[in-house]
């Protein structure tokens, strides 16, 4: 059985070290006696795959990728192109869209997580014409009801927030003043302009354990989260989230661990968070662990070592 090799972005100014921000992985990856190719992401993002694998031999093999965001249909291009030059990774196209978009993991964890609805948004089209769209008040006012009409909500796309834009691009007090929905969504996909992730997502707003007390999320006392990398439905690194990275905690897996099997990716985060009441853990976020960051100053050659020993 071969083993796998990870796949790091390339550094934009010098295509032949991987990108800063994973310098330290891919050194961590050479002493554990890993290997490690480069992708061109401008070039993917630029849909010219053949300049953006030129780096990664031919007949390779298994590969984990270990980089920056991309879109699903990007890596669905990766994949497809590493996959003709003998080199596959270990997450699917669809293994990756279920991890790394909310329609695609909600389901599993609903029950577990803030409830939510969401709305697709045409971006590619969108984008093409000069500007995205945001869903209309009747779209809106049908996804409020779905959500129970009123109390606090958050919103984001399929992917991400704009949390440190709190008050403007995320938080709603009430979904029972649609005038106000309308704008925050509004301003939300304007800001997430051709970056924004498959469509307008509303959240139900819970209150979590906070490192600096009770309160809303104002970018100085966010709420203090977990983050777990799971491999093939095992825990291999548990630390704080790469937002709060001076708070670590220790989560009760107990209820997620049997959920991330249920989901059946193989390489998935979750951030779990204490809800303020002290009546258990929730599921905040899940992600494709390949695009998940670290959290500064943690060790991670176990994570890195379960990955080329998979």
């Amino acid at each position: 059985m071969r083993v796998p090799a990870v796949l790091f972005p390339a550094d934009p100014l010098n295509p032949l070290r991987p990108d800063p921000h994973f310098v330290r992985e891919a050194r961590l990856l050479r002493e554990l006696g890993g290997k490690h190719h480069l992708v061109d992401l401008d070039a993917l993002l630029a849909g010219n795959l053949g300049e953006a694998v030129r780096r990664v031999p031919r007949g390779c093999g298994p590969l984990w990728y270990r980089g920056w965001m991309v879109p699903s249909a990007h890596y669905t291009a990766l994949a497809r192109e590493l996959g003709g030059r003998g080199a596959n990774l270990l997450t699917s196209a669809a293994g990756y869209a279920m991890a790394h978009e909310l329609p695609g993991w909600y389901g599993v964890f609903e029950g577990a997580t803030p409830p939510s609805v969401w709305i697709p948004v045409p971006v590619p089209t969108a984008a093409a014409a000069g500007g995205v769209p945001a869903p209309g008040p009747a779209e809106l006012a049908a996804a409020v009801e779905r959500l129970g009409g009123s109390g606090p909500a958050i919103v984001k796309d399929y992917v991400k927030s704009r949390k440190h834009e709190w008050d403007e691009a995320c938080y709603i007090p009430d979904l029972a003043d649609l005038p106000a929905v309308g704008r925050v969504v509004a301003r939300f996909v304007e800001l997430q302009g051709e970056f924004l992730a498959g469509g307008v997502v509303l959240r139900r707003y819970e209150e979590f354990e906070r490192a600096g007390g009770a309160g809303g999320d104002n970018g100085e006392r966010r709420a203090v989260e977990a983050r777990v990398w799971w491999l093939d439905g095992e825990p291999v690194l548990v630390g704080p989230h790469p937002d709060a990275p001076d708070h670590p905690v220790e989560p009760d897996l107990t209820g997620v661990r049997p959920l991330v099997r249920a989901l059946g990716c193989r390489f998935v985060t979750t951030d779990l968070a204490g809800r303020a009441d002290g009546s258990g853990w929730r599921v905040v976020e899940v992600g494709d662990g390949q695009v998940s960051d670290l959290p500064r100053g943690i060790d991670a050659s176990g994570l890195l070592a379960s990955l080329i020993a998979a």
